[in-house]
């Protein structure tokens, strides 16, 4: 088949794509693995021969790709390659953030604390290496701060903190979590460190000429501790509207709080529904005041400024969990001590401390005691701090065993294995069940292993997956910098930018927890739905901020991923749909296979020569015409075609430009249809390409590394054994564990 189809542009004097298949048609497959894997991978996503060129028919395909893929992986079998991660990685600043809840069950924002880390492969866990001195830095004033949180320590001055919304959310409804009859305002989870009086001080959203926004007759303004009222105000527009300086002046309150997490809400109460606006102004969006100006006020920015006249820690999650041991007696305190660093660092270590890891912290314990005249928890707090600074704590360390040969595989050590196990299920520290099994050398079992990986899926932490891992594959995070044009999409806010958020993650969750086919995510006759993304598919009968599940009628234009407005809307320009973008989207992360990058001599296309006002597929014509950019997009405008029913922030559409939209697409195996659901049909007729896509992602998320051809292999062999029981998703991740690539590691 190679010398039919393939060598009339793979060999020496064309060598397409650096490719010379005519001295391996000789040679043994097995002698090279990674040229063939990468064949193989071509031959799988039908993208080679290209479309127009002589192809074989399905069963040819199918018996060249069985005949590659047999003796691929009993190459594989015989020499295991398991790769090799970095011997250091840092946490990134997710993990920071779940580590420090497990760890000391503190709820903290590390987008606050630390800066963002820099993504490859797709994840913001590959590129971790390294701890910059600014970035230390950081982390030692984060370390610092959360320490004196987690210990309730007294600050020589009130602490303040501001939390600020952001300009673009209309404040008109109701906002989750907070009581009925209230509207707009914001919900804060904030620790206060101690028992005392803290002061809470409110402004409100103002306009470029500095006029209070919605400030149209009177209203009650709530602040809520808990749901419950710690203070009420009144709101008036200034005398002749003026000076608008003292209307949130006053808008502070003292207020007595127990130490430890509370909810702070600040709202006005609802005074029904503003109907007559409405009508004139048929927008959900209402913060732009040039465009849909606010209708009532709203709340700019929240400071919580205190403790005074502290009163001590209290008793708090943190203290209950950092604090095992409480001395009795001033002679008790090292003793107590010792036995706290010692659970402490064990379970930020992730390993067994020896006496002499102890002995070094305890220093700084004693250190700072003595200079906070003999106070315990001054101690504690300074030991917690230097704790968390430690590279034991910040890193993740694999190390070789001693004397192997190099590019040997050997298996990791249990202990690391819990800790690739719990990051890649929890993003978070194991857990003392994980830590135990680990220290007794059984978690290298694959029976074991597998018990343990269940259990941790069915533990509330493996939410992380969702928050972690699908908002990177599936470009979730993107969705925070999304801006379209305000003219074009009037009726966008920050409200269904998180409403797109929402519904992804709760597929993506929902696939998960009730542990169902993987495929659900490109087929579901289900979606989940507040009023406002109700609203903005044109589906009736769901109100109200509260996501819910809605099951869809027949024909139904909404459902799976491809369906979804965040998709379509991070795949989109911010005046229109690109089917460029959302075809190598497709390509990229659900059939791995993403076009190759442009040539670099290859000029970009003069927009401004094609008329703005002709349909999407006629302004594409172009690329297409150029004989340098038509290779790639013949194979991504197809699929990125099948999408322009859905506008650039994911409406339905019929017409375009005013003409009748034309969907019609195609993949690269040459199938054409005709809609989203056409598209789905042609994924899910492979379903081998899209569930081995979410493997290498798991897998590429697991290890924090890039999966090349030597993992193929693996990859293929968690697809055939998740296959057999419908491509459930814990089968995929128990077959993830338990696989070579996860198991083990390649010395250097």
């Amino acid at each position: 088949m190679a010398q039919k189809y393939c060598v009339s542009c793979h060999d020496a004097d064309v060598k397409k794509g650096g490719l010379n298949l005519e001295p391996l048609l000789g040679e043994d497959i097995a002698s090279h693995p990674v040229t063939w894997e990468k064949v193989l991978r071509k031959l799988n996503a039908r993208q080679m021969p290209p479309i127009g060129k002589d192809r074989p028919d399905e069963a040819g395909y199918d018996r060249a790709a069985s005949a590659l893929t047999t003796e691929l992986d009993e190459q594989a079998a015989s020499h295991p390659a398991p790769g090799r991660t970095d011997t250091l990685r840092r946490l990134t600043r997710t993990e920071y953030q779940n580590a420090i809840r497990d760890l000391l069950a503190l709820d903290i924002d590390a987008k606050t604390l630390l800066p963002p880390d820099e993504s490859s492969h797709g994840f913001d866990n590959v590129t971790v290496g390294d701890l910059s001195p600014v970035l230390l830095e950081r982390c030692i004033t984060a370390a610092q701060k959360i320490s004196h949180g987690a210990v309730g320590g007294v600050s020589r001055e009130p602490d303040v903190e501001t939390i600020r919304i952001r300009p673009d959310i209309t404040q008109e409804d109701h906002v989750e979590g907070l009581p009925f009859g209230t509207r707009g305002g914001t919900l804060i989870h904030h620790t206060f460190p101690q028992d005392g009086a803290y002061d809470v001080q409110v402004l409100l959203m103002r306009d470029r000429n500095e006029v209070v926004e919605g400030l149209n007759g009177e209203h009650e303004m709530e602040v809520l501790l808990d749901r419950s009222s710690a203070a009420s105000f009144t709101l008036q527009p200034p005398p002749g509207r003026k000076d608008y300086t003292k209307v949130d002046a006053d808008l502070k309150k003292r207020v007595e709080v127990k130490a430890g997490l509370h909810d702070l809400g600040v709202t006005f109460v609802a005074d029904g529904t503003p109907l007559l606006e409405r009508l004139r102004q048929p927008y959900q969006a209402s913060f732009n005041f040039h465009r849909h100006p606010r209708l009532s006020p709203a709340v700019f920015q929240v400071t919580i400024t205190g403790p005074f006249a502290a009163k001590g820690p209290g008793d708090t999650p943190s203290r209950r969990r950092l604090f095992v041991a409480t001395p009795k007696s001033s002679a008790e305190e090292d003793t107590c001590a010792h036995t706290i660093l010692t659970t402490l660092m064990r379970r930020a270590w992730r390993r067994p401390v020896t006496e002499e890891d102890v002995s070094r912290v305890l220093k700084v314990y004693k250190t700072a005691r003595q200079d906070h005249g003999a106070d315990f928890n001054a101690g504690i707090e300074a030991a917690l701090s230097a704790v968390l600074v430690s590279r034991e704590f910040l890193f993740r360390t694999e190390r070789d065993p001693a004397g192997l040969p190099p590019e040997t595989p050997y298996p990791l050590s249990d202990l690391d294995l819990a800790s690739r196990l719990s990051f890649f299920l929890w993003s978070s520290i194991p857990d003392d069940t994980l830590l135990d099994t680990a220290e007794r050398g059984e978690l290298h079992q694959p029976e074991v292993l597998e018990r343990e990986a269940r259990r941790m899926l069915a533990d509330p932490r493996a939410e992380s997956l969702v928050t972690n891992f699908a908002d990177q594959w599936l470009y979730l995070r993107n969705l925070d910098s999304l801006t379209p044009d305000g003219r074009l999409f009037p009726d966008f806010d920050d409200n269904l930018r998180q409403a797109f958020r929402r519904e992804t993650s709760l597929l993506f969750g929902s696939v998960m927890q009730e542990d169902r086919s993987v495929l659900d995510l490109l087929r579901t006759d289900r979606a989940w739905l507040n009023g406002r993304l109700a609203q903005h598919y044109g589906i009736p009968h769901v109100y109200g901020p509260r996501f819910r599940e809605v099951t869809l009628p027949s024909g139904s234009e909404r459902g799976g991923l491809l369906r979804q407005a965040s998709i379509l809307a991070v795949t989109s320009y911010a005046t229109r749909t690109s089917p460029v973008i959302r075809g190598q989207w497709v390509l990229k992360n659900l059939l791995g296979s993403p076009p190759p990058p442009p040539p670099p001599d290859v000029p970009a296309l003069e927009e401004n020569t094609v008329s703005a006002s002709l349909p999407m597929r006629e302004r594409l014509a172009a690329h297409r015409a150029n004989a340098a950019c038509a290779g790639c997009h013949n194979l991504m405008d197809p699929v990125g075609f099948a999408l322009e029913n859905y506008d650039a922030i994911g409406r339905w559409r019929t017409t375009e430009e005013g003409r009748p939209v034309d969907a019609t697409g195609g993949l690269p195996d040459g199938s054409t249809f005709s809609g989203a659901g056409g598209l789905e049909q042609g994924l899910l007729k492979r379903p081998d390409l899209f569930v081995g896509t979410l493997t290498e992602k798991l897998l590429t998320f697991a290890l924090g590394r890039g999966i090349g051809p030597e993992d193929a292999s693996a990859v293929r062999g968690i697809v055939r054994r998740a296959g057999k029981k419908d491509y459930r998703f814990s089968e995929i991740i128990v077959s993830i564990v338990t696989s070579p690539p996860f198991r083990m590691r390649t010395t250097p």
